[in-house]
């Protein structure tokens, strides 16, 4: 067919393909041609690209009672940890033909009451809520009955809601089972907000390991009100200034504090490793690209960003999904900034 002549209507791909006009719209629904054979979907489709054929999206949304968009909830997009979790939605979503609008919180309760109210108001079709807070239930709850809700990286009190996240206890537990087998059986956390479950998670894993060796944990009476570097280099400060021996590791909650870490250390004419190993969290750009480079917990962020994308449209789409909790592995990725103390 003559790209150039009248424009391809749904009617002349189903006369070219061999079907009824329902069977092509069928076959051209991402959500529903899994309805049909591969083999019908997989020639429909094929005329569809050969003809220059292009789905309206925005008649389909119409005719389904949908906005043909998700919304996206984050604390912060300017956080390093964010990007490839964000990529990963944003390919399947794309993929979909489906929009994506990403608000963020600053980690403030009353934004994230008034983005729900935005998202409510927009029809959005379903809403990734990345920015919970343990306290958050009671608002995600009051969500989820307006709006299909699948939650990432951050879970609220239950297994209520569809959640995709990563095994944070397993990535404290791999912090500390590293530092330990070096040698070190002084160590301190910089802990990240303790209203965060993944946060809450990386201290549970690495005081796991702790109790069951030798070693010590320095116990700070605070943590860090935003897992930035200002806050990990205030969390260091603290520790440092503590009469006594320095700890000879730190285990950072995120790639942000350990960098804040290391601006600590320097301001006391201390140097890593040799003086303070220091483990940091994320696997974020900068952790190889600082001196020294960052030993850290590298999370499948691209992948959990997939996932929880294809999740939120099996929702949308009205497949039957459980309410419960995946966690994805992550991995310790040994750089220059750990090594074994250098004083007993």
């Amino acid at each position: 067919m003559d790209r150039s002549s009248a424009r391809v209507t749904l009617k002349d791909i189903a006369r070219l393909a061999g079907v009824h006009p329902a069977t092509a719209s069928r076959a051209l629904d991402p959500a529903r041609g899994d309805m049909l054979t591969p083999e019908t979907r997989d020639r429909v489709r094929r005329v569809a690209q050969e003809a220059g054929y292009q789905v309206n999206s925005f008649a389909r949304s119409l005719r389904k009672n949908s906005s043909g968009m998700v919304g996206v909830v984050v604390a912060d997009v300017a956080n390093p940890f964010l990007p490839p979790i964000l990529r990963g939605i944003e390919q399947i979503i794309r993929a979909e033909q489906k929009l994506l609008l990403i608000a963020e919180t600053h980690d403030d309760g009353s934004t994230l009451l008034e983005i729900i109210d935005h998202f409510v108001a927009r029809r959005v079709d379903a809403v990734i809520l990345s920015a919970a807070h343990l306290g958050d239930e009671h608002a995600v709850a009051s969500l989820a009955e307006k709006i299909p809700v699948v939650l990432a990286v951050r879970s609220v009190g239950s297994a209520r809601f569809p959640t995709i996240t990563h095994d944070d206890v397993l990535g404290g537990q791999l912090a500390a089972e590293h530092l330990v087998s070096l040698g070190h059986r002084d160590l301190a956390q910089l802990r990240g907000p303790m209203d965060v479950s993944s946060f809450r998670g990386r201290e549970q894993g690495f005081a796991a390991v702790m109790s069951t060796t030798t070693a010590l944990e320095r116990f700070v009476d605070q943590s860090a009100t935003a897992p930035t570097v200002e806050e990990g280099r205030r969390l260091a400060k603290a520790i440092l200034d503590t009469p006594g021996r320095h700890p000879t590791a730190f285990f950072a909650h995120n790639d942000l504090m350990a960098v804040g870490a290391l601006e600590a250390l320097r301001d006391r004419g201390l140097t890593c490793p040799r003086d303070i190993s220091i483990v940091g969290y994320n696997d974020a750009p900068l952790s190889n690209h600082v001196n020294p480079p960052l030993t850290t917990v590298r999370l499948p962020s691209l992948e959990l960003g997939r996932r929880v994308a294809t999740l939120a449209l099996a929702v949308i789409a009205g497949s039957p999904t459980e309410p419960t909790i995946e966690k994805l592995p992550p991995e310790l990725v040994i750089r220059q900034s750990t090594a074994a103390p250098s004083h007993p």
